[in-house]
């Protein structure tokens, strides 16, 4: 369906790498053209070789004033936004919430949750301007059951989880919808960040054994499946659904 997205105007955030890029990637195959926003400079340099048409700003996801900016220079350069993807996340240390230091807790949340709070904040009066849009937040499958070894990170994604839900209630009546993705573990650097906490050589190994084997397809996912999830949310497709969750896990929450 190449033709969904053409002269339609998507702003991502998190665009420099991982399913944010992948995201970006594909929404451009579809015609679409983005404000692609991200604190790494060259990746998102990147990110934009592949998404002509499409503008950058490196900002902080968790700057009230950034992405003020970003919303403001995506207005002026493209027009307003219809389509939103906050896909800015990290995954925080790997250890039982209440031995997370302070710091550590408030920059997970910050990122995770603030973040997206953030995004919609700056771009929902666009979609108002225009009389309709469409918002995909990233939660996690860990944000719909609980971890014992990314236990904040579950917390965080379960705030986005009802962060989306809250927002579709908010916004529906404006012909604005809010779903979110909630991907299991999926190859990229996000999953080897994952496996890194477990140590070096043999232990990630046996850490990346483990969360396959508990995957009934036996699989991790790809970049591109969690994208086509996000398009078919942003895309007309999708015009009566909002506020849900939606794991891609290959059955491991089924």
């Amino acid at each position: 369906m190449p033709d969904r997205f053409t002269g339609r105007i998507a702003a991502i955030t998190g665009a420099a790498s991982g399913l944010g890029r992948a995201t970006a990637l594909m929404l451009a195959q579809e015609g679409a053209r983005m404000m692609l926003f991200d604190r790494d400079a060259a990746g998102l340099a990147i990110t934009a070789e592949g998404c002509p048409g499409s503008i950058t700003l490196v900002g902080d996801a968790t700057s009230a004033a950034d992405l003020e900016r970003a919303a403001a220079l995506a207005r002026t350069e493209l027009g307003p936004v219809e389509f939103l993807v906050p896909a800015a996340g990290v995954l925080g240390p790997a250890k039982p919430a209440i031995e997370l230091e302070e710091e550590e807790w408030d920059r997970l949340f910050a990122i995770n949750v603030k973040g997206p709070w953030l995004a919609a904040r700056a771009f929902i009066p666009q979609m108002r301007e225009i009389g309709q849009g469409s918002i995909v937040l990233f939660s996690s499958t860990a944000g719909l059951v609980g971890s014992p070894f990314l236990s904040a990170y579950s917390a965080s994604k379960g705030a986005v989880t009802m962060l989306t839900r809250s927002l579709a209630l908010n916004h529906a009546a404006e012909n604005i919808r809010v779903n979110c993705v909630c991907p299991g573990t999926i190859n990229g650097p996000m999953s080897q960040a994952s496996f890194a906490l477990a140590g070096e050589g043999e232990a990630q190994l046996a850490r990346a054994a483990v969360m396959k084997s508990r995957i009934p397809m036996n699989r991790f996912g790809e970049p591109d499946e969690i994208a086509a999830a996000v398009l078919y949310f942003l895309s007309d497709a999708a015009g009566f659904t909002t506020g849900a969750a939606l794991p891609i896990d290959g059955g491991r929450v089924a």
